[in-house]
Protein backbone atom coordinates (compact mmCIF):
# COMPACT_ATOMS: atom_id res chain seq x y z
CA UNK A 1 0.00 0.00 0.00
CA UNK A 2 2.78 2.41 0.97
CA UNK A 3 4.66 1.62 -2.31
CA UNK A 4 1.57 2.47 -4.42
CA UNK A 5 1.16 5.79 -2.60
CA UNK A 6 4.81 6.72 -3.31
CA UNK A 7 4.33 5.94 -7.04
CA UNK A 8 1.19 8.08 -7.22
CA UNK A 9 3.09 10.99 -5.63
CA UNK A 10 5.97 10.65 -8.15
CA UNK A 11 3.71 10.64 -11.24
CA UNK A 12 2.34 14.21 -10.79
CA UNK A 13 5.86 15.38 -9.96
CA UNK A 14 7.25 13.81 -13.15
CA UNK A 15 4.43 15.29 -15.26
CA UNK A 16 5.05 18.71 -13.77
CA UNK A 17 8.77 18.40 -14.49
CA UNK A 18 8.08 17.51 -18.14
CA UNK A 19 5.79 20.53 -18.51
CA UNK A 20 8.42 22.84 -17.01
CA UNK A 21 11.03 21.40 -19.39
CA UNK A 22 8.78 21.97 -22.42
CA UNK A 23 8.06 25.53 -21.28
CA UNK A 24 11.76 26.23 -20.89
CA UNK A 25 12.51 24.78 -24.33
CA UNK A 26 9.70 26.84 -25.85
CA UNK A 27 10.99 29.99 -24.17
CA UNK A 28 14.52 29.25 -25.40
CA UNK A 29 13.27 28.69 -28.96
CA UNK A 30 11.25 31.90 -28.89
CA UNK A 31 14.23 33.83 -27.54
CA UNK A 32 16.49 32.38 -30.27
CA UNK A 33 14.03 33.29 -33.03
CA UNK A 34 13.65 36.79 -31.59
CA UNK A 35 17.43 37.28 -31.52
CA UNK A 36 17.72 36.10 -35.12
CA UNK A 37 14.98 38.51 -36.21
CA UNK A 38 16.64 41.38 -34.36
CA UNK A 39 20.01 40.51 -35.90
CA UNK A 40 18.54 40.35 -39.42
CA UNK A 41 16.75 43.64 -38.90
CA UNK A 42 20.01 45.15 -37.72
CA UNK A 43 21.82 43.97 -40.85
CA UNK A 44 19.05 45.33 -43.07
CA UNK A 45 19.09 48.64 -41.17
CA UNK A 46 22.83 49.01 -41.72
CA UNK A 47 22.45 48.25 -45.43
CA UNK A 48 19.48 50.58 -45.82
CA UNK A 49 20.60 53.49 -43.66
CA UNK A 50 24.37 53.05 -43.70
CA UNK A 51 26.87 55.35 -45.43
CA UNK A 52 27.07 53.34 -48.68
CA UNK A 53 24.51 54.31 -51.38
CA UNK A 54 25.65 51.30 -53.43
CA UNK A 55 24.87 48.86 -50.62
CA UNK A 56 21.55 50.61 -49.98
CA UNK A 57 20.47 50.40 -53.62
CA UNK A 58 21.54 46.76 -53.96
CA UNK A 59 19.55 45.82 -50.87
CA UNK A 60 16.40 47.72 -51.91
CA UNK A 61 16.44 46.61 -55.55
CA UNK A 62 17.25 42.99 -54.69
CA UNK A 63 14.26 42.58 -52.38
CA UNK A 64 11.94 44.61 -54.63
CA UNK A 65 12.64 42.23 -57.50
CA UNK A 66 11.17 39.33 -55.50
CA UNK A 67 7.49 38.58 -55.02
CA UNK A 68 7.80 37.24 -51.48
CA UNK A 69 9.96 39.75 -49.57
CA UNK A 70 9.54 42.95 -51.57
CA UNK A 71 7.84 44.54 -48.55
CA UNK A 72 11.16 44.66 -46.66
CA UNK A 73 12.22 47.76 -48.59
CA UNK A 74 9.10 49.55 -47.32
CA UNK A 75 10.27 49.08 -43.72
CA UNK A 76 12.91 51.72 -44.33
CA UNK A 77 11.82 53.82 -47.33
CA UNK A 78 8.70 55.38 -48.79
CA UNK A 79 7.41 54.42 -52.22
CA UNK A 80 8.67 57.76 -53.58
CA UNK A 81 12.20 57.08 -52.30
CA UNK A 82 12.14 53.55 -53.72
CA UNK A 83 10.93 54.83 -57.09
CA UNK A 84 13.97 57.12 -57.30
CA UNK A 85 16.27 54.15 -56.77
CA UNK A 86 14.43 51.96 -59.28
CA UNK A 87 14.25 54.43 -62.16
CA UNK A 88 17.32 55.74 -63.99
CA UNK A 89 17.61 59.51 -64.22
CA UNK A 90 17.25 59.47 -68.00
CA UNK A 91 14.86 57.28 -69.98
CA UNK A 92 16.73 55.04 -72.41
CA UNK A 93 15.81 55.56 -76.04
CA UNK A 94 14.65 52.43 -77.85
CA UNK A 95 15.10 51.92 -81.55
CA UNK A 96 13.56 49.43 -83.94
CA UNK A 97 15.59 46.27 -84.34
CA UNK A 98 17.85 46.51 -87.39
CA UNK A 99 17.27 43.14 -88.99
CA UNK A 100 20.12 43.71 -91.47
CA UNK A 101 22.58 43.12 -88.60
CA UNK A 102 21.50 39.47 -88.41
CA UNK A 103 22.52 37.28 -91.36
CA UNK A 104 21.61 33.62 -90.94
CA UNK A 105 23.84 31.37 -93.07
CA UNK A 106 22.31 28.44 -95.01
CA UNK A 107 24.02 26.00 -92.65
CA UNK A 108 23.42 27.48 -89.22
CA UNK A 109 25.12 24.56 -87.48
CA UNK A 110 28.53 25.56 -88.85
CA UNK A 111 31.14 23.34 -90.46
CA UNK A 112 32.72 20.37 -88.72
CA UNK A 113 31.26 21.50 -85.39
CA UNK A 114 33.23 24.77 -85.50
CA UNK A 115 31.71 27.93 -84.04
CA UNK A 116 32.70 31.39 -85.37
CA UNK A 117 33.09 32.67 -81.79
CA UNK A 118 35.59 30.00 -80.82
CA UNK A 119 33.14 27.61 -79.19
CA UNK A 120 33.03 23.93 -80.05
CA UNK A 121 29.92 21.85 -80.66
CA UNK A 122 31.55 18.68 -79.39
CA UNK A 123 28.67 16.28 -79.96
CA UNK A 124 27.39 17.92 -83.15
CA UNK A 125 23.85 18.45 -81.87
CA UNK A 126 23.82 22.16 -82.70
CA UNK A 127 23.75 23.18 -79.03
CA UNK A 128 26.73 24.47 -77.06
CA UNK A 129 26.44 24.80 -73.28
CA UNK A 130 29.04 26.95 -71.53
CA UNK A 131 29.43 27.83 -67.86
CA UNK A 132 29.80 31.52 -67.07
CA UNK A 133 31.39 33.09 -64.01
CA UNK A 134 31.57 36.58 -62.62
CA UNK A 135 32.04 38.40 -59.35
CA UNK A 136 29.65 36.64 -56.99
CA UNK A 137 27.75 34.62 -59.57
CA UNK A 138 27.77 31.45 -61.66
CA UNK A 139 25.52 30.48 -64.54
CA UNK A 140 25.09 28.86 -67.94
CA UNK A 141 24.91 30.12 -71.50
CA UNK A 142 23.26 27.89 -74.10
CA UNK A 143 24.16 28.71 -77.70
CA UNK A 144 21.63 27.33 -80.21
CA UNK A 145 23.37 27.52 -83.59
CA UNK A 146 20.22 27.19 -85.71
CA UNK A 147 17.62 29.83 -84.73
CA UNK A 148 14.78 28.01 -86.53
CA UNK A 149 14.82 25.50 -83.66
CA UNK A 150 13.93 28.11 -81.03
CA UNK A 151 10.25 28.69 -80.26
CA UNK A 152 8.25 30.43 -77.56
CA UNK A 153 6.52 27.57 -75.75
CA UNK A 154 3.17 28.34 -74.14
CA UNK A 155 -0.37 27.00 -73.93
CA UNK A 156 -2.70 30.00 -74.40
CA UNK A 157 -5.70 27.74 -73.86
CA UNK A 158 -4.45 27.24 -70.30
CA UNK A 159 -3.90 30.93 -69.47
CA UNK A 160 -5.75 31.50 -66.22
CA UNK A 161 -6.10 27.77 -65.59
CA UNK A 162 -2.66 26.29 -64.95
CA UNK A 163 1.01 27.01 -65.40
CA UNK A 164 3.80 24.63 -66.38
CA UNK A 165 7.30 24.03 -65.10
CA UNK A 166 10.01 24.40 -67.73
CA UNK A 167 10.43 20.62 -67.75
CA UNK A 168 6.69 20.11 -68.33
CA UNK A 169 6.69 22.62 -71.18
CA UNK A 170 9.72 20.93 -72.79
CA UNK A 171 7.91 17.60 -72.63
CA UNK A 172 4.66 19.11 -73.90
CA UNK A 173 6.36 20.38 -77.07
CA UNK A 174 8.67 17.36 -77.42
CA UNK A 175 11.64 19.73 -77.22
CA UNK A 176 15.18 19.10 -75.95
CA UNK A 177 15.87 22.26 -73.95
CA UNK A 178 14.17 25.31 -72.52
CA UNK A 179 14.22 28.30 -70.19
CA UNK A 180 11.50 30.28 -68.45
CA UNK A 181 10.40 33.43 -70.26
CA UNK A 182 7.84 36.14 -69.39
CA UNK A 183 6.39 37.32 -66.11
CA UNK A 184 3.06 36.39 -64.54
CA UNK A 185 0.65 37.48 -61.85
CA UNK A 186 1.92 36.16 -58.55
CA UNK A 187 0.08 37.80 -55.62
CA UNK A 188 2.00 37.24 -52.38
CA UNK A 189 4.13 34.61 -54.12
CA UNK A 190 1.17 32.23 -54.32
CA UNK A 191 0.22 32.40 -57.99
CA UNK A 192 -0.04 29.22 -60.05
CA UNK A 193 1.95 30.62 -62.96
CA UNK A 194 -1.00 30.61 -65.35
CA UNK A 195 -1.69 34.30 -66.04
CA UNK A 196 0.87 36.37 -68.00
CA UNK A 197 1.12 39.89 -66.59
CA UNK A 198 1.86 41.42 -70.02
CA UNK A 199 0.98 40.68 -73.64
CA UNK A 200 2.09 37.39 -75.23
CA UNK A 201 2.53 36.56 -78.92
CA UNK A 202 1.91 32.97 -79.96
CA UNK A 203 1.69 31.79 -83.59
CA UNK A 204 1.36 35.39 -84.74
CA UNK A 205 -1.59 36.16 -82.45
CA UNK A 206 -1.31 38.79 -79.72
CA UNK A 207 -2.90 37.84 -76.41
CA UNK A 208 -3.92 40.52 -73.86
CA UNK A 209 -2.49 43.56 -75.69
CA UNK A 210 -4.07 45.83 -73.07
CA UNK A 211 -1.52 44.59 -70.52
CA UNK A 212 1.36 46.25 -72.38
CA UNK A 213 5.01 45.22 -72.63
CA UNK A 214 6.45 46.18 -69.22
CA UNK A 215 10.14 47.17 -69.57
CA UNK A 216 10.77 45.28 -72.78
CA UNK A 217 9.65 42.75 -75.38
CA UNK A 218 11.62 39.86 -76.90
CA UNK A 219 10.24 37.91 -79.83
CA UNK A 220 11.04 36.30 -83.18
CA UNK A 221 9.76 37.34 -86.58
CA UNK A 222 8.96 35.03 -89.51
CA UNK A 223 12.65 35.02 -90.49
CA UNK A 224 13.72 33.88 -86.99
CA UNK A 225 15.31 37.23 -86.11
CA UNK A 226 15.00 38.32 -82.48
CA UNK A 227 13.40 41.73 -81.91
CA UNK A 228 13.85 43.55 -78.60
CA UNK A 229 12.27 46.81 -77.43
CA UNK A 230 8.99 48.26 -76.23
CA UNK A 231 6.80 47.19 -79.11
CA UNK A 232 3.09 47.91 -79.34
CA UNK A 233 0.61 45.36 -80.66
CA UNK A 234 0.50 47.30 -83.93
CA UNK A 235 4.30 47.20 -84.28
CA UNK A 236 4.29 43.48 -83.54
CA UNK A 237 1.88 42.93 -86.43
CA UNK A 238 3.73 45.24 -88.83
CA UNK A 239 7.07 43.53 -88.15
CA UNK A 240 5.47 40.09 -88.62
CA UNK A 241 6.56 38.83 -85.22
CA UNK A 242 5.36 35.29 -84.64
CA UNK A 243 6.20 34.59 -81.01
CA UNK A 244 7.33 36.67 -78.07
CA UNK A 245 7.03 37.63 -74.43
CA UNK A 246 7.58 40.68 -72.27
CA UNK A 247 9.65 41.45 -69.22
CA UNK A 248 12.81 43.51 -69.74
CA UNK A 249 14.72 45.62 -69.54
CA UNK A 250 16.40 45.49 -72.94
CA UNK A 251 20.13 44.88 -72.40
CA UNK A 252 21.64 45.25 -75.88
CA UNK A 253 19.99 46.79 -78.93
CA UNK A 254 21.47 46.73 -82.45
CA UNK A 255 24.91 46.01 -81.04
CA UNK A 256 24.74 48.88 -78.52
CA UNK A 257 24.89 47.80 -74.85
CA UNK A 258 22.96 49.68 -72.21
CA UNK A 259 25.10 51.56 -69.71
CA UNK A 260 25.39 50.49 -66.09
CA UNK A 261 23.84 53.80 -64.98
CA UNK A 262 20.71 53.15 -67.06
CA UNK A 263 20.21 49.67 -65.58
CA UNK A 264 19.66 49.96 -61.81
CA UNK A 265 19.08 46.54 -60.30
CA UNK A 266 19.69 44.28 -57.37
CA UNK A 267 21.49 40.94 -57.19
CA UNK A 268 19.24 38.01 -58.06
CA UNK A 269 18.91 34.87 -60.18
CA UNK A 270 18.53 35.92 -63.84
CA UNK A 271 17.24 34.62 -67.17
CA UNK A 272 17.82 36.28 -70.54
CA UNK A 273 17.73 35.77 -74.30
CA UNK A 274 19.91 37.18 -77.06
CA UNK A 275 21.04 36.64 -80.66
CA UNK A 276 24.37 36.86 -82.46
CA UNK A 277 24.96 38.34 -85.90
CA UNK A 278 24.91 34.84 -87.45
CA UNK A 279 21.47 34.19 -85.98
CA UNK A 280 22.58 31.84 -83.20
CA UNK A 281 20.27 32.23 -80.21
CA UNK A 282 21.76 32.80 -76.74
CA UNK A 283 19.85 31.51 -73.71
CA UNK A 284 21.24 32.58 -70.33
CA UNK A 285 20.49 31.59 -66.75
CA UNK A 286 22.45 32.81 -63.73
CA UNK A 287 22.06 31.10 -60.38
CA UNK A 288 21.31 33.15 -57.29
CA UNK A 289 20.50 32.94 -53.57
CA UNK A 290 23.15 30.23 -53.28
CA UNK A 291 26.31 30.17 -51.17
CA UNK A 292 28.42 29.84 -54.33
CA UNK A 293 26.33 32.25 -56.43
CA UNK A 294 24.50 35.19 -54.89
CA UNK A 295 23.13 36.38 -58.22
CA UNK A 296 23.80 38.99 -60.88
CA UNK A 297 22.80 42.53 -61.81
CA UNK A 298 21.37 43.57 -65.16
CA UNK A 299 24.73 44.99 -66.17
CA UNK A 300 26.42 41.68 -65.33
CA UNK A 301 24.09 40.16 -67.92
CA UNK A 302 25.08 42.81 -70.47
CA UNK A 303 28.73 41.87 -70.06
CA UNK A 304 28.01 38.13 -70.36
CA UNK A 305 25.91 38.59 -73.51
CA UNK A 306 28.59 40.84 -75.02
CA UNK A 307 31.25 38.21 -74.39
CA UNK A 308 29.16 35.76 -76.46
CA UNK A 309 28.69 38.21 -79.35
CA UNK A 310 25.08 39.28 -78.77
CA UNK A 311 23.74 41.93 -81.16
CA UNK A 312 20.42 42.06 -79.29
CA UNK A 313 19.56 40.83 -75.80
CA UNK A 314 16.76 41.20 -73.28
CA UNK A 315 16.28 40.28 -69.64
CA UNK A 316 13.46 37.82 -68.89
CA UNK A 317 11.69 36.87 -65.67
CA UNK A 318 14.25 35.98 -63.00
CA UNK A 319 14.32 35.17 -59.31
CA UNK A 320 12.68 31.92 -58.29
CA UNK A 321 11.47 31.37 -61.87
CA UNK A 322 14.96 31.18 -63.43
CA UNK A 323 15.44 27.64 -64.74
CA UNK A 324 17.16 25.94 -67.68
CA UNK A 325 16.37 22.38 -68.81
CA UNK A 326 18.65 20.40 -71.09
CA UNK A 327 19.39 16.76 -71.85
CA UNK A 328 16.78 15.38 -69.46
CA UNK A 329 17.44 17.49 -66.36
CA UNK A 330 17.68 21.00 -64.95
CA UNK A 331 21.07 22.58 -65.54
CA UNK A 332 20.98 25.17 -62.77
CA UNK A 333 19.95 25.17 -59.13
CA UNK A 334 16.56 26.69 -58.30
CA UNK A 335 16.61 29.90 -56.26
CA UNK A 336 13.33 29.06 -54.52
CA UNK A 337 13.08 27.26 -51.19
CA UNK A 338 9.67 25.86 -52.15
CA UNK A 339 10.76 24.20 -55.38
CA UNK A 340 10.41 24.65 -59.14
CA UNK A 341 7.79 27.22 -60.09
CA UNK A 342 5.19 26.98 -62.82
CA UNK A 343 5.19 29.66 -65.53
CA UNK A 344 2.93 30.58 -68.49
CA UNK A 345 5.66 31.04 -71.11
CA UNK A 346 9.03 29.57 -72.03
CA UNK A 347 11.61 29.62 -74.83
CA UNK A 348 12.24 26.09 -76.08
CA UNK A 349 14.76 24.37 -78.35
CA UNK A 350 13.27 21.80 -80.71
CA UNK A 351 14.97 18.58 -81.75
CA UNK A 352 17.40 18.63 -84.67
CA UNK A 353 15.62 18.82 -87.99
CA UNK A 354 12.53 20.49 -86.50
CA UNK A 355 11.80 24.19 -86.76
CA UNK A 356 9.43 26.87 -85.54
CA UNK A 357 6.18 26.78 -87.44
CA UNK A 358 7.07 23.37 -88.89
Amino acid sequence: MEEREMKSEKEPAQAGGARRLLLRLGALLLETVLLIVIALYGVMFVLAKGPSPTARNLFVLSVRETSAVGFLANLFFSEEEIAQMEDPSAEEEYRDTDTSLIVIPPDSNGEDGADPWGLVDEDGDGIILEEVYGEGYHGYMMVVLDPVRVIMGSRPEDFGVRGYTVAEMVESFDAVAGINAGGFYDPDGRGNGSIPDTLVVSDGKVYSPERGTAQGFAGFDKDHILHVGRLSAEEIHSQEIQTGVCFGPVLISNGEPRSADSLPSGINPRTGIGQRSDGAVLLLVIEGRQVTSLGATYYDMVEVFQSFGAVNACNLDGGSSSMMWFDGDYVNKCGSVVGIRRVPTTFLVLKEGEKAGG
